[in-house]
């Protein structure tokens, strides 16, 4: 995997990892949308054959971002998990109570659909619509995003993706980081989901995620 590379918004630096998280420098806080942790779970029990590999894959990803970045706080930009409590949510509790020192804060997303009780004994708070830091705010949803020109929204929600063509003119889907002008869209983070394409204006800042790496895109 490479390494991170900066991206800078409202003076701030967000380091962009191939492992689909940010790390906002100023406030040492890992950066980070649609875990969906719960979800193969869920599909196993629809007696839909999902591999157990996949929430560990995620896991372990996860902890190795914890482990390089050491941040202060954790920031899940909205669905953390993916239903309601299942094994893969009671591995997950087990993995929070090892980083308890880490501060952990959820943007609630539309799938995040536990109790209070539950968040609370996981040591996460959980903030209902909106997250705002100085300049910065954190939404799920990016149809809320801020209407205040000074300040600069990050979201997830939409799992985005680019489409890349090939020399041979075949076209793949990766998954990508997007900055607009007033507004970024994080990628899924979970390995277990789908893409949306996105179609950026020539104005916009596009990282694809290629084989471990990232690869600034030409809009």
């Amino acid at each position: 995997m490479t390494a991170p590379i900066p991206h800078i918004i409202n003076k701030h630096t967000f380091w962009l990892s191939p492992a689909r998280i940010a790390y906002w420098e100023t406030q040492q806080a890992l950066v980070v949308s649609d875990l969906h942790f719960g979800k193969t779970g869920h599909f196993r029990k629809h007696g839909i054959a999902v591999p157990q590999g996949v929430f560990r894959e995620d896991m372990q990803r996860l902890m190795h971002q914890v482990m390089h970045f050491r941040p202060r706080q954790v920031i899940a930009v909205g669905d953390l998990f993916h239903s309601k409590e299942n094994k893969e949510i009671d591995l997950f509790m087990k993995w929070r109570m090892d980083i308890q020192d880490v501060e952990f804060r959820l943007v609630e997303g539309n799938h995040d659909i536990l109790s209070a009780d539950h968040y609370k004994r996981l040591g996460i708070t959980v903030h209902k619509d909106c997250y705002q830091v100085d300049d910065i705010a954190f939404v799920h949803d990016p149809a809320a995003c801020s209407t205040d020109e000074n300040v600069y929204t990050i979201s997830g929600h939409l799992h985005p993706g680019i489409l890349i063509s090939g020399l041979a003119k075949q076209q793949l889907r990766f998954p990508c980081f997007y900055f607009g002008k007033n507004l970024a869209v994080l990628p899924a983070f979970s390995d277990f989901s789908g893409l949306s394409l996105i179609d950026p204006c020539t104005s916009d800042d596009v990282y694809a995620i290629v084989n471990q790496s990232l690869i600034k895109i030409a809009c």
